[in-house]
């Protein structure tokens, strides 16, 4: 004996060779008002987390306003402290430490206006992220392999907070309110005539 549901589908033997003969009934209908329910909730979701979206360029900024600064400080008081820098590298047992005091002065120096600007955004984040690791890996070793027996002690090193800024930019860009969206846009107004005299 053979039954058809409600949805349409016909009902003929089951797997273990018996008729299905029984009364099979599957309202569809019971599921529309959860469905409903559902994609409002979804839609719902995605507009009150879509507008953190236009925070994000802003939040940008202030990051790279803010430690971009600190690193134009730190950087200008090294290049003013020539001396003290070059003895600590030295202490370090740094290789050249009087050029790697000038070298590293002048990447904190330059790095933190064109983090600040938002020129050259990634590769300055690049740049500063590699020297941050390195002076975890030179100058706070024991905090570097305190990661995980002791995070407060790696959190509390002087590099910590510079890293996770670098970090920031160079994963998720510098956002919109920079240069570089400045010089995209200049680039490809210079680009689109070019194209055009080709077609």
């Amino acid at each position: 004996m053979r039954a058809w549901c409600s949805s349409g589908f016909r009902i003929g033997r089951r797997w273990d060779g018996f008729a299905a003969d029984w009364p099979i009934t599957w309202d569809v209908n019971l599921f529309s008002p959860m469905k409903s329910l559902f994609l409002r909730l979804r839609h719902l979701y995605k507009r009150f987390f879509g507008a953190f979206d236009y925070l994000q360029s802003p939040f940008l900024l202030l990051v790279r306003l803010y430690w971009g600064w600190q690193l134009i400080e730190s950087g200008w008081g090294k290049l003013h402290h020539l001396e003290k820098v070059t003895d600590f590298f030295t202490s370090l047992g740094l290789p050249m430490p009087a050029q790697m005091a000038v070298f590293i002065s002048c990447v904190e120096f330059f790095g933190g206006i064109f983090l600040a600007l938002g020129l050259l955004s990634r590769l300055t984040a690049l740049v500063l992220t590699v020297n941050l690791i390195t002076a975890y890996v030179t100058a706070d070793r024991e905090a570097l392999f305190s990661i995980f027996s002791d995070p407060d002690k790696f959190y509390a090193a002087a590099p910590y907070t510079f890293l996770v800024a670098s970090l920031i930019v160079l994963i998720l860009g510098p956002g919109k309110l920079c240069l570089d969206t400045l010089l995209d846009r200049w680039l490809a107004k210079r680009a689109s005539p070019e194209v055009s005299d080709r077609v």
